[in-house]
Parts: C-alpha cells; sequence; structure tokens
C-alpha cells in the first residue's frame, strides 16, 4: 500500500477540486469586444500557440521559440537575434521588425519601439499579443505598421522563470492555465534590476538597449490588488515628476490620448496605473506613482527613454488581457509611424538638457488631485481565520466620483549636480556596471590634481534582511570636506555632462534610492582591518595629553555624556585612536569623490 504525507495529500485533494476553477476569485462581468476579431482560430495557417487554446492558456519556451523561428523564417520583414543568456543557460532572443533590417539601430528617420513581454514570467499577456501582432505584420496585411517605424520584441524576458511554470503560480490572477513564476532562477525579481544589474538577463538587455537605443519602451505586466473595471491600466512617470520632461510630456499629450481611444474603440476599458492608499476603503483614494531607477518605467525617465509600464488587470480573463495588449502594440506602432519623429526631438531635448539641480525621490503629496474613477463594490467582511476584516470584491460595476489621487510629486531629495565623479581603479563592481548602463568614463593616463569633495558617513543602518540578494543601506547620514587630492594615473571620470549624466548621478549619489551605495555596493567602506594594543596605545594617550592638555577636558565631557564609553575600556581607547593617524583613513569614506 502506498503511503503519502499529509502535505501530499491535501496537494492532491485541492489539484482536483481547484485545478480547472478559478471560483475563489471575485465575480466575473462577461466581456464582448471588436479585438475579438483578431482572434484567429486552426484554419488559420500562422494561428499561434495561444490562440489554439482560445487564449486561455500560453506556450511553454520551446513551443513559442519553435513558433518564432518558424515565422521569422517565412518572412523578410523579420530578424532572429541572440541579445543574452539566462542563468541557467536559455537563450534571449530578440525579434526585430523592418522594412530596413539593416537601419534599426540609431537611424534618427525611423523611430524604434522596443516591447518587452515576460520581465515577471508569471505575467505573460505581451509575449501572446506579441506573436499575433507579429503574424499580422507578416501574413494578415498590417507590414504598413513599418512604413515608417521599426520593432523590437522580446517575447521572453525571464526565461527560467518562465519555464517554472505551474497552475498555482499566482493565484490573485485569471489565467492563462500554466503561468510562469515571478522571479529568475537566481531568485531575482528583473524589475528591480534596472540600476544594480545583478542579474546576466539584465546585463543583455542593458546591450540591447546601448546597441539600439530605442526610442519607446513598453513593458508588459498584469498587476494585483484592488479589482476595477478597467482591463488594461498603464503609466509612466508624469511630466510633473520626470526627469526627462519633454519625452514624458509626448506621452501624456500625444500617446495616452491616442492610445486610450483605440482601446475604448476596441471594446477595452483603459486606466491609470493605481495602487490604492488604504487596502481596506479604496474610497480613500489612491496613489500617482512616480518610480525609481529600479523599474523600468523609472530607469527609463532617468535614461531619457520614454517608458510605459502596461499593467493588466489580473482579475480580468487572459483572452481579453492578451486582445487588449495587442490593441495597444499596434496603435503604439501606428502612432510612432504617424508622430514618432516628434518623439525622437523631445527625446534629444530631455539628453541635450544639462540641469544644475536634479531630484533624487518624490513623496506623495498631501492635497489630492480628483478624478471619476471606475471601480468596483465591495464589501468590508471579518475573518474567522486572521480575526481581522478584509476586503470582498462584488463584481458589480460601481463610479467613484471625484476620488483622490495623491500623486508623488513632492520633492524628498534633491542636489547640485556635480561636475563628475571619481573612483579608484579597485571599484571593479560598479566600473563595469557604469559601462554596462552605457555611461561614459574617462581613464586618467596621468597624475592629476584636484579639488573635490570627500563624503564621510556619521552615522548608518544596514537592512536586517536581504532584498533582491542585497543588504540594502536603510539609512546613512554624511558629512563633507574639501580634500586637495593628487589623483594617480588609472582613476576613472564620471563627467555628467553627457546625455546619461543624470543616469551617473542616479547611480553615484549616495543618498539616492537605488545608487550603488544605497544597494550596498561598498560594503568594505564599512570595515577596519588595522587595530592596535593597549601596550601600545596607552604611551602615545600619555603623549597626546601631555602635547593638547584641552584633550583632557574634551575626554572627560565625552565621558560625562556618554555611559556605553565610561562602562567600555576598549571604546575609551577607541576615543582616542580615532584622533590618531594610525587610525584607518579609509574607514566610513564614500570611496566616490565629488568634483564640484
Amino acid at each position: 500500500m502506498n503511503s503519502y504525507s499529509p502535505a501530499l495529500l491535501a496537494s492532491l485533494l485541492f489539484s482536483a477540486v481547484c485545478v480547472a476553477s478559478d471560483d475563489w476569485l471575485p465575480p466575473l462581468s462577461s466581456w464582448q469586444g471588436a479585438s475579438e476579431a483578431l482572434i484567429k482560430t486552426k484554419e488559420h495557417s500562422w494561428v499561434t500557440p495561444a490562440e489554439l487554446t482560445a487564449l486561455t492558456d500560453s506556450p511553454d519556451y520551446a513551443a513559442t521559440m519553435a513558433y518564432v523561428n518558424k515565422l521569422v523564417d517565412s518572412s523578410d520583414l523579420l530578424q532572429l537575434e541572440q541579445f543574452g543568456v539566462s542563468a541557467q543557460g536559455r537563450p534571449l532572443m530578440l525579434v526585430k521588425a523592418s522594412k530596413a533590417l539593416h537601419k534599426v539601430a540609431h537611424n534618427p528617420d525611423r523611430p524604434l519601439l522596443l516591447v518587452q513581454a515576460g520581465i515577471h514570467s508569471g505575467e505573460i499577456d505581451g509575449k501572446d499579443a506579441g506573436l499575433m501582432l507579429l503574424r499580422d505584420i507578416a501574413h494578415g496585411g498590417k507590414a504598413g505598421l513599418l512604413n515608417n517605424a521599426d520593432l523590437l520584441f522580446i517575447p521572453i524576458f525571464s526565461a527560467d522563470g518562465h519555464e517554472r511554470r505551474s497552475r498555482y503560480n499566482r493565484m490573485n490572477q485569471r489565467g492563462p492555465r500554466q503561468q510562469g513564476w515571478r522571479a529568475t532562477a537566481q531568485n531575482l525579481n528583473l524589475n528591480r534590476d534596472y540600476a544594480k544589474v545583478d542579474a546576466p538577463e539584465m546585463q543583455g538587455l542593458l546591450r540591447l538597449l546601448n546597441q539600439y537605443q530605442p526610442d519607446l519602451y513598453i513593458d508588459v505586466h498584469v498587476t494585483d490588488g484592488e479589482d476595477y473595471q478597467y482591463d488594461i491600466t498603464y503609466g509612466f512617470n508624469e511630466p510633473f515628476a520626470a526627469i526627462s520632461p519633454n519625452g514624458a510630456s509626448w506621452l501624456a499629450k500625444v500617446y495616452r490620448p491616442a492610445v486610450n481611444a483605440a482601446l475604448e474603440q476596441a471594446g477595452h476599458i483603459p486606466g491609470p496605473l493605481v495602487f490604492g492608499v488604504d487596502s481596506k476603503a479604496f474610497s480613500n483614494g489612491i496613489s500617482g506613482w512616480t518610480a525609481s531607477p529600479r523599474y523600468s518605467n523609472g530607469y527609463g525617465d532617468v535614461r531619457h527613454l520614454p517608458t510605459v509600464l502596461v499593467e493588466n488587470h489580473s482579475l480580468k480573463p487572459y483572452r481579453q488581457r492578451v486582445l487588449g495588449t495587442y490593441v495597444l502594440l499596434e496603435h503604439s506602432l501606428r502612432l510612432l509611424n504617424e508622430q514618432g519623429k516628434a518623439l525622437i526631438m523631445a527625446r534629444q531635448a530631455d539628453m541635450n538638457a544639462r540641469p544644475k539641480r536634479m531630484v533624487l525621490s518624490y513623496k506623495a503629496n498631501e492635497k489630492p488631485d480628483y478624478i471619476d474613477f471606475k471601480g468596483m463594490s465591495y464589501q468590508l467582511q471579518q475573518s474567522a481565520i486572521s480575526g481581522d476584516s478584509f476586503v470582498a470584491w462584488t463584481g458589480k460595476p460601481t463610479l467613484y466620483p471625484q476620488l483622490p489621487v495623491y500623486w508623488d510629486n513632492v520633492v524628498d531629495k534633491d542636489i547640485t549636480i556635480p561636475k563628475a565623479y571619481w573612483l579608484g581603479p579597485e571599484q571593479q563592481s560598479v566600473i563595469s556596471r557604469l559601462k554596462l548602463h552605457g555611461v561614459v568614463l574617462t581613464t586618467l593616463d596621468k597624475p592629476q590634481k584636484l579639488n573635490l569633495q570627500q563624503l564621510s558617513v556619521s552615522a548608518y543602518q544596514f537592512a536586517d534582511k536581504p532584498f533582491e540578494s542585497r543588504f540594502m543601506m536603510q539609512s546613512a547620514s554624511f558629512s563633507r570636506s574639501s580634500v586637495n587630492r593628487i589623483l594617480p594615473a588609472g582613476w576613472v571620470s564620471v563627467s555628467t555632462d553627457q546625455p546619461l549624466g543624470r543616469l551617473a548621478v542616479a547611480l553615484l549619489e549616495p543618498t539616492a534610492p537605488d545608487s550603488f551605495f544605497s544597494w550596498g555596493f561598498f560594503p568594505a567602506m564599512f570595515e577596519r582591518t588595522e587595530y592596535f594594543e593597549p601596550y601600545a596605545i596607552e604611551p602615545l594617550i600619555a603623549r597626546m595629553l601631555d602635547e593638547q592638555p584641552e584633550l583632557k577636558q574634551q575626554f572627560e565631557q565625552a565621558l560625562a555624556a556618554d555611559e556605553a564609553l565610561r562602562n567600555n575600556p576598549r571604546e575609551r581607547y577607541n576615543w582616542f585612536y580615532r584622533k590618531m593617524p594610525f587610525y584607518d583613513q579609509h574607514y566610513l569614506k564614500y570611496p566616490v569623490l565629488l568634483e564640484l
């Protein structure tokens, strides 16, 4: 007789009851839209694998790439290229679509759209929508979308996460039946990795961005959270809180009205990218997010690459979400054909700008804007399990008139932009990542004397648990001093007078939320490696007290004010040691110097 553990039996029972059902999710309204005409059936020679399931499931990596290879081989408009390798060794592939494939990169006359699917591979709507669109460009009469614009399409960014497939990866999401995993095989969330660039997948993507220099970047996700009527929501850093205000203005004034109109005409309900400020009282309002550079839309902003973060609504059926994504992608490409030159000019203006100050982070405004929000009604119910109340969505549409929106548009931290940052050649990890970002570096070929700013940490605290495989800096304060230094040959200068100068600031200014310092790239500065013995420091302290009579009074005042100092003999020695030239002069010194 077979014996099974209680956990396995429970899992098997759950599978038998729930595998074909999502009835634990809120009720669902029926949907029909003009975009349903986009679906091809099995009689069509180029039907996609997802369409064979009536857009209820999504193919695995092998089936996806088999279809992509077959499609690319069938059309002179398409070309396949590998741009990286996943941690487990899977090729990361890019499809190029153009009527001028040899001129896709750095072409000022042809705006270039980069569409990325599967950065979170459980949220794979963009892959199946993109395959349908590529099919229709190659064989469905839509080659005109490439008359004046080009397309780059990444069907699966997190390939390893894509293959960690299961019916049980996302309990808050309706379809597809098999869903990938949110993180990579290294348990890294790629949409937290843009600034620090730890993952090989992200390293490949940054090389791609540097090579092709796209003009518009669309990153397709599926969101969790509140229920509402909108099926396709998206956002970007708004012009009032953007490092790249010209590109953001194009997105706000040109892109959003055109794409919203196209989605509505196709039967979808487009909406803003929203997050409730109170999980139990949606009527209290929503937050208007300004993303930092760890995220695709925040990174695009600081890199001067207009970036749209698409968050399809997880409670809408997979079929509806894929079709809405198709409409968004098609009309993004159509819009670039019509008004892409204006976007190129806006992006160039952002790259040419050289502001004197830069905002490092924003916080929420206590004074809201107001919008009429198409939401769902809900009930607050008491849980016998948790002992707390929870929101139960009813599935019934309701309008929240004049719902408050609290935008992240109040300056939290800003700085005067320095002329340059200087790094010693030993900072190889940071230097290599700056190169991956495409930041221009200059290496001294002979010694140079400079007046620089040295930042010293006066207080700090690391996080008590890892986040994205790093122990981040939770808080830090700095003192600043001027130093005259003769930098030897080999030191690296990072000028801010370059197109990616503000990206350099975001990465090297230590108080920035996604700087290398904030991500914990400089642990060595927090360690001392030379110490003292009491037999050596005792006579040195006696000599100091003889030569500096005021030091005795300072020491006595310190003892009176600090109980820990009074009760710790070693720390008493340390009080004097810190004033000696023997003390480690690199300890707590930020190893990046600033040239003002």
